[in-house]
């Protein structure tokens, strides 16, 4: 762009430039043509500045202020060539920017035009400083509202009442407030604020949030649910340099998170690995991530671990990764046992109660074996496999090993051609006394269980039945001990206090408490005589091979008669035999 003015504004006001009109003037009344190839800002900045020279009233903003104090720098416009000059107007000018939030954050933005001088006159610094110090404070402290463009206020905040505005001014609340504005900016400028605010102590969870909400904004794959159809757009679809530049912003984005456990949710790390898979980027970044989600996988969901298969590998899921991820979840187990002190927790402790309540590791085991039975049905899913990623989580991590069975019957469900030695491998994953009810009816009838395996849960069945029936038996002596004990306390309270009113009505309550005691006891003693009964119709009293099919020997119940000194309890002692082993011809 061209402009045509006149000598004695621009040399008076500039030192810069009465240097170089000396150099080229051929005399006073003569012409002159300068090129300003190098004045920060360019055409838009000189404008302004020519209008300041000519004492024209220039509109500065938080705009276009960065540009002006950097070319008024280049000019050399200082206090030496005129009072009141433009670099200490547009410094004043510039200090006042950097008390609001707003005109920082446009102030900022701008130095990206001009950023060598920026950098060298410290206004990229400063305006880090300046957000840095208002992200960390409390947002009612500074003013927020832009001073350097006119803002018109939404119908919903203005109105007329008696001729009187009742525009309210807009509050920032929670500590969210500031994400959305500093997403606008540059990722090398991004890094620098969020490195300046970690500095000053702010929160992790507060740091992380920020990081999210800036990688939703420019990568659009973590804004759904990536899929195989997303891959395969994506890889043929979008350019080599639009890639690479997602390659590296993702890269940079897994740096800036904080290494502190639990911040960053589970699902955005795993979503945050599935386009680092899709977009390739780097081993070191993949490994990161996946340390980061092993860390905290008790937190993720099954269908989070469904990560699609990128790799050369025929399954359709990634199951290398998800084993990667849980080795990992296993390493970091390992260490906390290790540093915690045996007082405190023993390892293969799991705590009972709520689903709240489980051990991380315990909700690990139901999330693996939730997995197993997912990719099970995948024929390309080779057992080695399948047994290195179920016999990671140790024994003491299930407490029901009914998941796992689950995802042993589906695998032999689908892998049907695999071999009786290959069956019998697989069954010794899981334990068949940790199995419910329910689930060893089930393998009891399940023919795609090895026979051996079907004993074994038939036996475990008997231990739980005679343990169960022994256990009524139990409840019923102590119920009467108890009572004994509470008749002879009751008595011995009477005499020793027989005068004392406040005994008297303790007693009381105590020959309540005999009375529903009696009546409980007389309903065991009924069941106790049913069960009585009952065994002896079965036959339990007496050996029986009736039942057993012809060239095998089954279990058996037998009743070992009670001794003289026992009588009196009217019980009887059930035993189970073990089966022997059974021979198929």
């Amino acid at each position: 762009m061209s402009f045509n003015l006149h000598k004695f504004p621009l040399l008076s006001r500039s030192g810069l430039l009465e240097k170089l009109i000396e150099e080229y003037s051929n005399g006073e009344g003569s012409s002159l043509n300068l090129r300003l190839d190098d004045i920060p800002g360019g055409a838009k900045a000189f404008e302004l500045i020519s209008k300041f020279c000519y004492g024209v009233r220039m509109e500065l903003t938080a705009y276009n202020i960065v540009s002006v104090r950097c070319a008024a720098e280049y000019l050399r416009m200082t206090e030496d060539y005129g009072d009141g000059n433009l670099v200490m107007q547009a410094e004043a000018f510039l200090n006042e920017v950097l008390g609001n939030w707003s005109d920082s954050v446009r102030a900022l933005e701008a130095c990206e035009e001009v950023m060598p001088q920026a950098e060298e006159l410290h206004i990229v610094s400063r305006c880090i400083e300046s957000l840095a110090t208002k992200a960390s404070a409390d947002p009612s402290l500074f003013s927020t509202t832009s001073s350097g463009r006119e803002t018109r206020p939404s119908p919903e905040d203005s109105g007329l009442w008696n001729g009187i505005s009742t525009a309210t001014k807009t509050q920032h609340t929670g500590e969210d407030w500031w994400y959305q504005d500093v997403s606008f900016l540059s990722l090398p400028l991004y890094k620098r604020l969020i490195l300046a605010i970690e500095s000053r102590g702010l929160r992790p969870e507060t740091i992380a949030a920020s990081v999210v909400h800036y990688a939703r904004r420019y990568l659009p794959l973590m804004n759904r649910q990536s899929s195989f159809d997303d891959v395969n757009s994506t890889v043929t679809n979008t350019p080599n340099t639009c890639e690479a530049d997602q390659r590296a912003l993702l890269e940079e984005i897994v740096g800036l998170l904080p290494n502190k456990k639990g911040v960053t949710s589970t699902k955005f790390l795993i979503r945050l690995l599935r386009t680092a898979m899709v977009l390739h980027t780097s081993p070191s970044c993949r490994e990161n991530l996946e340390m980061r989600v092993g860390a905290q996988l008790d937190q993720a969901s099954l269908v989070d671990l469904l990560i699609p298969n990128m790799g050369y590998s025929e399954t359709l899921y990634d199951v290398d990764c998800v084993q990667r991820i849980l080795d990992h979840f296993m390493l970091v187990q390992q260490a906390a046992a290790l540093a915690t002190p045996p007082g405190i927790a023993e390892e293969g402790q799991i705590i009972k109660g709520s689903p709240d309540s489980l051990t991380p590791i315990t909700m690990v085991a139901n999330l693996i074996d939730g997995f197993l039975a997912e990719v099970a049905s995948d024929v390309n899913f080779k057992l080695p496999k399948f047994e290195a990623l179920a016999a990671t989580i140790p024994d003491y991590a299930r407490p029901i090993d009914d998941g796992l069975y689950h995802a042993i019957d589906v695998y032999m469900k689908t892998h049907h051609w695999i071999a009786d030695g290959e069956r019998e491998q697989l069954c010794r994953l899981m334990n068949c006394q940790k199995l419910s009810l329910e689930a060893s009816t089930h393998a009891a009838q399940n023919e795609r269980l090895p026979l051996r395996v079907i004993v074994q849960v038939l036996f475990f069945e008997q231990l739980r039945l005679r343990t169960s029936i022994s256990g009524w038996f139990f409840v019923s002596d102590n119920l009467e001990n108890s009572q004994n004990q509470i008749n002879s306390a009751a008595a011995q309270q009477q005499r020793d206090n027989g005068g004392d009113d406040d005994v008297k009505q303790r007693v009381s309550e105590l020959e309540k408490d005999c009375s529903s005691m009696k009546e409980e006891i007389q309903k065991l003693m009924k069941t106790k005589r049913s069960w009585r009964n009952f065994t002896r119709r079965l036959g339990f009293n007496r050996k029986s091979n009736s039942c057993c099919p012809k060239g095998s020997k089954a279990s058996k119940l037998r009743a070992v008669a009670p001794s003289s000194g026992n009588r009196q309890q009217n019980c009887e002692k059930i035993e189970v035999v073990p089966p022997e082993t059974v021979k198929v011809n």
